[in-house]
């Protein structure tokens, strides 16, 4: 897979979700819909989502083409003209409307301040990094929430302060994958793996003030 490492462990983290959930990848792993949140080509998130390496690309490039991606969708979804919208960022933003025109036809790199802007103009999560970010931590970003949506949660446990909630996502080591195996439990056993840590945290808290 890409260099990612992030991006990596995210996605298969997911594929193995996503058999033990019997889902349809298509459905969470949507290259068009993936493409749409991160102002990516969808060229670009396939081949992240195959394991492939996206073009060389500088951040300047990287600017130019997602704000036109993301001018490009504002359009097709409202149907206005280039020149509404380079006329509602020059009233918004403070900018001349031809200057907000040849940015979002990805013409001219914007300044960090007009960059600044269009976070809000557009919506986008994550500030500047929307569109400063390599494609692989973009798509990850993307994922991340997606990610989280899917892990199991222990029922009752939502909204619980207990020492078990603050272990429970963590597959990566073995806390998390026994968490995981036992996430099946009923109540009752649950309630004893509580238990247990909890009396093992108190021990490391009375070894600690010795």
């Amino acid at each position: 897979m890409g260099h990612d490492p992030s991006l990596q462990v995210t996605l298969e983290r997911l594929e193995v979700l996503i058999r033990e959930r019997r889902l349809k990848r298509s459905d969470l792993l949507n290259p068009a819909e993936l493409a749409a949140r991160t102002a990516l080509s969808e060229d670009t998130v396939r081949t992240l989502l195959q394991g492939g390496e996206p073009a060389a690309d500088t951040v300047n490039e990287r600017v130019r083409e997602r704000v036109k991606a993301l001018a490009d969708g504002y359009l097709a979804r409202t149907g206005k003209r280039m020149s509404d919208l380079s006329g509602s960022i020059s009233r918004e933003l403070g900018v001349s409307a031809f200057w907000a025109r040849q940015v979002c036809s990805g013409e001219k790199v914007p300044s960090v301040e007009f960059l600044h802007g269009l976070v809000g103009f557009f919506g986008v999560g994550g500030s500047e990094a929307f569109f400063t970010a390599p494609a692989p931590e973009a798509l990850n970003r993307a994922l991340l929430p997606v990610l989280s949506a899917l892990q199991p949660t222990p029922e009752g446990l939502e909204d619980s302060t207990d020492p078990l909630t603050a272990v429970r996502l963590e597959y990566d080591d073995v806390r998390g994958i026994a968490l995981r195996r036992a996430r099946d439990l009923p109540p009752e056993r649950w309630s004893v793996l509580n238990a247990t840590l909890k009396a093992l945290l108190e021990l490391d808290e009375s070894e600690d003030a010795q």
